[in-house]
């Protein structure tokens, strides 16, 4: 008679230890690859910013609406 394969069935040998132990270890190389890629994101942009001289008119952008807000609400 055939096997039917249930859900949930364990198609391999490894333990619950060692399942946990390899989840755990994917969710730490995960996270690191995940943080690696941010900050390589974050030099790319800062180094194209720095050299396309964006950060001056982010700045006044950003005062700006500081401005703004100061003259809306004079209690702040």
């Amino acid at each position: 008679m055939e096997q039917k394969n249930q859900p949930f069935e364990r198609s391999s040998k490894l333990s619950k230890k060692e399942i946990v132990f390899y989840n755990f270890l994917g969710g730490i190389f995960w996270a690191l690859g995940a943080t690696v890629g941010l900050a390589v994101i974050f030099a790319i942009v800062g180094f194209v910013s720095k050299n396309i001289d964006i950060v001056p008119v982010v700045g006044e952008f950003v005062a700006d609406i500081l401005d703004f807000i100061a003259h809306r609400n004079p209690n702040l």
